[in-house]
Order: C-alpha cells, then structure tokens, then sequence
C-alpha cells in the first residue's frame, strides 16, 4: 500500500478530488491529508472550526467513492500552528465515516487528541500513527505499545523499528527541495525512490512519502523567476526517478508564461524520446499544453504533477506496468 502525505493545500485537495473522480486512483493508495486551512471571519478562524470547502469537497469525493483517505487530527501548521482543537469540532461535525480513517501526529498534543477520537467512538486499533520524530517515541510507547494502531508510518530508523511491531509503513520524504527552481538545473535527474520495491521483504506493508512536494511547509508563494515540472518516472529497473524541467530565461520575474513553455516543451521532447510508458492522464495534459501554446497557472502544475505522480503508482501498485 502507498501513504502519500499532503498539506491540505488547494492544488493538493484538488488533485486528489481529481484523481479519485476520474478512477485514476488505485484503491492501494490512501493519501493523508494534514488540514493546513479555515475559513476566516473577520482576520479570524470561525468557531466552531470549519474547513476551507475545497477540503470538504474533497473528502465527499472519497466518501463517495468509497475510497480511504486519512486525516490528521491534530494538524500543525498553517491556521493550525498554534494547536487549534480541530479534532473537537470536525468529529461534532461530521461523525466517523468508514472510509475516512483518522490520523495522529506523535506530537505534545497527542494524549489529549487521541482520548477526542476514543470519545468519539474511534478505537486506537483504527487510526493510523505517524511517528515522523525520533523525540516522540514516548509519545507512541504511551499510547500504542500495548494496542497498536491500524498503521504507523515512520522513517526506516532502528530505535523506531524496535518499538513498532506491526502495520508498519516505510515514511519518508523523498523529494529534494531546492531554495530556487532554477537550482534544479544542476540535477535535473535524480533518483527519487526504490521503496515500492523492496517495503514487503523488509517487513512493512507499505511505504509513503510527500510526493513532489516535500515535507518542508511554506506559507504563501511568490513570483518566481524560474518555471519547474516536476515528474517523476520508472527506470528499466522499475526504480522510480526524478526529472525537473525547468525554463532557460531565468533572468527576472517576467513573462511567466513564456517560462512554463520553455519548461514543458522539454517535458514534451523528453516523453516523445522514449518515455510513451510513463502515460497519464495529467501528463498528456501538459503535452496537450504545450500543443496548443497554453499556460494553465502555478498551483495547476503542481496539481498535475501530484495527480501523474499518483496514477504512475496506482498503475504499479494495480499491474498496469511491466515490474
């Protein structure tokens, strides 16, 4: 099974809706979504709490779907840095759906959090962990040695596969964040991850990671000088690779558009020399971009770069690809 892990970003939640809307989403895939996002009244969250409808939507979609999604409880950044109780509200709200599996973050507010969904009807057993820091494996010991949760995603650290002893899922971040697109250049080729290979034989039953996104959270986003397209890829030997096309007038903050098609006409070139086997839905939309001369937006390339990522594995993970 593959966990990939999101910030409940626009682009994100609309990849997803997107995603499982189109069926392109292999029932092996159960994203994690982290809340980042409230809708504000007056510079203030609403009380009681109430997400951004871009996240409601999205969530109804795999409700409808009867596809797994996971969402944190006790999210940590964006509007929820300063510990709002989002886990009270959300459950008042809307109960416990089958296939909405709660989440945990190992974090200070964890006891408090997880006593919130035991309240609510939710057993330990059903909620998936993620023990992401070394420095809360206390924080896991305490609460789940005795009865372990559906899942715990954490990175392969030794003190942490002591503890866990079962529903084990390999997580870790295999995106390398650059501070400037245009660093990309000097790797525009990069191993990314070989996880989906080996997780099984090590003794997980599943592997995750942020996509191409990365773990690092930023807030807002600004004009940049350079446009980059993330894709990732399979190798002849089925291990998944990076390749970031990225524009050449890198100069100043001009002209944006110009930059993307300076960026997807390498994309374009690089799939018509070989690449046909990497097909998805969300990457012969950026071919059809560059066809037809047409800039769709930053947060829309990203999206597409989420959602090819995602269908290339649910295809892996259904068979739809030579392993």
């Amino acid at each position: 099974m593959y966990f990939p892990y999101f910030r409940g970003r626009q682009y994100e939640l609309l990849a997803l809706k997107e995603l499982v809307n189109g069926q392109l989403l292999s029932k092996s895939v159960v994203p994690v979504v982290e809340p980042v996002r409230l809708v504000k009244k007056d510079g203030k969250a609403v009380i009681p709490y109430k997400m951004i409808p871009s996240f409601n939507v999205a969530i109804q979609a795999f409700i409808d779907a009867k596809s797994q999604i996971a969402i944190i409880g006790n999210p940590t950044v964006g509007d929820f840095a300063r510990d709002v109780n989002f886990v009270d509200t959300y459950y008042a709200q809307h109960g416990i759906v089958t296939n909405v599996i709660p989440a945990l973050l190992m974090r200070k507010n964890t006891d408090r959090v997880l006593q919130t969904f035991i309240e609510n009807g939710v057993a330990p057993t059903d909620i998936i962990a993620i023990l992401d820091k070394r420095d809360f494996l206390d924080t896991y010991n305490r609460n789940f040695v005795e009865v372990p949760p559906l899942y715990t995603m954490f990175p392969d650290e030794r003190q942490i596969r002591r503890t866990v002893t079962q529903g084990k899922v390999m997580f870790e971040d295999k995106f390398i964040k650059q501070e400037k697109n245009s660093d990309y250049e000097a790797a525009p080729d990069e191993f990314f991850s070989e996880d989906h290979l080996y997780y099984s034989d090590e003794g997980y039953v599943g592997f995750g990671d942020y996509s191409v996104v990365g773990s690092i959270y930023e807030e807002g986003g600004f004009a940049p000088k350079a446009v980059a397209i993330h894709i990732v890829y399979f190798d002849v030997n089925n291990i998944l690779r990076i390749r970031h096309f990225v524009s050449d007038s890198n100069m100043d903050i001009k002209d944006v558009a110009g930059k993307y098609y300076e960026a997807v006409t390498k994309l374009f070139n690089w799939y018509h020399e070989g690449q046909q086997s990497q097909q998805t839905d969300a990457l012969l939309k950026f071919i059809s971009h560059y066809e037809n001369g047409y800039y769709p937006g930053l947060p829309t390339i990203k999206k597409l770069s989420i959602m090819h990522h995602l269908e290339l594995m649910s295809k892996y993970l259904d068979g739809g690809m030579a392993k």
